[in-house]
C-alpha cells in the first residue's frame, strides 16, 4: 500500500480492504471484478477511492452475469446515480430496511402499513411522540404506560435487551 501511494508502484491488486479509510489521491481506475455480489453502500463506498487527486478517476464495475435480477438493478443504480443519499433510498427499495432492533440487516420491515420511503414524515412525528413518552416514563411503569409496555414484550421479547448493549 505504501509503495502504491508513494507511486513506487503503478497497479495495487488488493481485495475490499481498500475501502476502508485509504485515501491514495494518485489512484485514478478502479475494477471491481464480480460487481454483482456487492451491495450498492459498498460499491458507492469503492467508487469514491478513485479520483480523489487532480486526475479524474474511473470504476469499472465488470458484471459476470451470476447475480439476480436485484443485483443487476444494484449495477443500474451505480450506473446513473452519483448522489449518496439517492444510492441509500435506491438500496433500502431493494434490499428493505431489516429490523430496528435485532440482527437482521435485510428484508421487509415489520410494519403492517407504513412504508419507510413513503411515509417517512410520518414516522418521524411518531417517533417524537414516543421519545416525549418515554421522557415521563421512561421505564413505561405508569398505568398509562402497561398496555405499550405489554406489547412491547410480547412483540419483540428477549430481542428489547439488545438496546441495553453499547
Amino acid at each position: 500500500m505504501r509503495s502504491f501511494r508513494d507511486g513506487k508502484l503503478g497497479l495495487l491488486v488488493a481485495t475490499t480492504v481498500i475501502e476502508v479509510g485509504i485515501d491514495i489521491p494518485n489512484a485514478t481506475v478502479m475494477v471491481v471484478e464480480h460487481a454483482e455480489r456487492f451491495g450498492l453502500s459498498q460499491l458507492h463506498q469503492l467508487r469514491g477511492r478513485v479520483g480523489r487527486g487532480s486526475a479524474p478517476g474511473h470504476c469499472l464495475l465488470v458484471n459476470r452475469g451470476t447475480g439476480s435480477a436485484v443485483a443487476a438493478e444494484r449495477l443500474r443504480v451505480m450506473e446513473k446515480e452519483r448522489d449518496g443519499f439517492k444510492i441509500a433510498e435506491a438500496d433500502l427499495r431493494l434490499r428493505g430496511p431489516g429490523e430496528m432492533l435485532g440482527a437482521r440487516q435485510s428484508g421487509l420491515a415489520d410494519f403492517r402499513f407504513a412504508n419507510l420511503a413513503r411515509d417517512a414524515r410520518l414516522l418521524a412525528e411518531a417517533r417524537q411522540e414516543a421519545l416525549a413518552w418515554l421522557d415521563k416514563d421512561p421505564e413505561l411503569k405508569s398505568k398509562a404506560s402497561t398496555g405499550m409496555k405489554q406489547i412491547l414484550r410480547h412483540r419483540w421479547g428477549a430481542t428489547l435487551q439488545l438496546g441495553l448493549v453499547g
